[in-house]
């Protein structure tokens, strides 16, 4: 309902800020350090999709409730908080149930949200082509689909404008099962239409050699792009500032390449986001190099490494070649105590973390552990970026004299060879 201003007679359509509640439920064996980390990166979540984050709640269960995600005690610690700050929303950091959600909505009076919600409302926002639009409705009518038994009776207590609001057939309560149904097998046969048009656009790249930048969300893969590329592509710092993904023709030093950046993975990236999003995957498939960019000053980028090598292997691309490209080396800080997982001998009691590796250790231990497939820059003040775009010279020039020796023939002399 609009208010009228007694200053000036106006109408203030502003929307009231969204204020969320975080939740997690981790396992009793999971360290406090990275437990922490994890409310970080769902903070960080929260604010992208326009929350202002309030309060965090953790509950160490050997399993989540079946019925409500969190304990009896728990649940009401957090009732308490909710009906005394007014926070419009709680975020749980895990996937919840159709029963779960109804449960708590039922019981907390406010918005519910989970991860997959999460995600796919933030790609809901960044989302602009045709392809990745229909891609992200497909997502949402999925993810509803379950849950419409009661999805509609929160509605009323929903605001304009915020987290989750982009769910599709808000506007008609009315819409069941098979009206869904329906939608999504119309989604799918777009999507199809959709991929047949990209696969002709990539077939008519042909005689290139093909690049494609992976990696975590916001480890700087669009300022790479538009370093390389001299592209306009987005960049922001906050996760998912790509979604559609960019192709650009790439020329260095006579040699050229087509240079893509597709969307950042996460961990615990919601299934139908990968299947739905298949089209734009397949960048990555039809690849023949695979530059893995790193944000080596985040203090778990190995765990982040491990998310994308697991994600590429699972939608097929994990025995592609690979550059790893460790970024923003500017902002590494060996100061500071740190959870590391993982790095050879210099965590070994995980109770006690130790400070950070120099990345001179770093570069020795990456440099032998890839065979030498490993760069470190700083795409923000372009340390090292000449040192990068050699080596990729060197890369493509192999690969394009293997794969296309008839087509603009390149350079074969040793100093263009690994």
């Amino acid at each position: 309902m609009l208010t009228k201003a007694a200053e000036n007679g106006t109408y203030d359509t502003s929307v009231d800020e969204e204020t969320a509640v975080l939740v997690a439920v981790p396992n009793k064996r999971q360290a406090e350090a990275q437990t922490t980390e994890y409310l970080d990166e769902l903070a960080f979540l929260a604010e992208t999709a326009g929350a202002t984050v309030v309060q965090r709640f953790v509950q160490r269960l050997d399993k989540p409730d079946t019925r409500t995600f969190v304990g009896e005690g728990k649940l009401a610690e957090i009732k308490a908080y909710v009906e005394h700050s007014g926070a419009s929303m709680v975020i749980f950091d895990d996937d919840l149930s159709p029963s779960q959600l109804r449960n708590l909505e039922a019981e907390l009076k406010v918005k519910i949200v989970d991860r997959s919600l999460l995600i796919i409302d933030i790609f809901a926002r960044r989302a602009k082509s045709a392809t990745a639009q229909t891609q992200v409705e497909l997502a949402q009518y999925q993810y509803l689909l379950p849950r419409l038994t009661g999805l509609w009776s929160h509605l009323d207590k929903q605001r304009g404008g915020g987290v989750s609001q982009r769910g599709p057939g808000e506007t008609e309560i009315e819409t069941d099962r098979r009206v869904v149904n329906d939608r999504i097998a119309f989604l799918k046969e777009r999507l199809k239409d959709l991929d047949r048009q990209s696969q002709t656009q990539r077939k008519s790249r042909g005689g290139m050699v093909r690049v494609a930048l992976v990696g975590y969300t916001n480890v700087g893969k669009s300022t790479l792009m538009n370093l390389l590329s001299r592209a306009d592509v987005f960049a922001e710092n906050k996760l998912f500032a790509t979604v559609d993904s960019t192709v650009r023709k790439v020329v260095l030093d006579t040699v050229p390449f087509l240079l893509s950046d597709t969307v950042g993975f996460i961990r615990k990236l919601p299934t139908r986001l990968i299947e739905s999003f298949k089209s734009t995957l397949d960048e990555i498939r039809e690849a023949d190099l695979l530059i893995h960019v790193v944000d080596i000053s985040h203090q778990s980028f190995e765990e982040h490494m491990a998310v994308v090598e697991d994600t590429l292997k699972d939608i097929g691309a994990g025995e592609k070649p690979v550059l790893v490209v460790f970024n923003k080396i500017d902002q590494y800080d060996t100061g500071e105590a740190a959870y590391h997982d993982g790095f050879e001998g210099m965590n070994a009691d995980e109770n006690a973390p130790a400070p950070r590796p120099t990345l001179e250790q770093l570069r020795a231990t990456y440099m032998a552990k890839l065979h030498n497939k490993v760069e470190f820059i700083s795409a923000l003040d372009r340390t090292n970026l000449d040192e990068l775009r050699a080596r990729l010279v060197k890369l493509v020039a192999a690969i394009h004299n293997e794969r296309y020796p008839s087509v603009h023939p390149v350079r074969d002399d040793e100093g263009w060879q690994e």
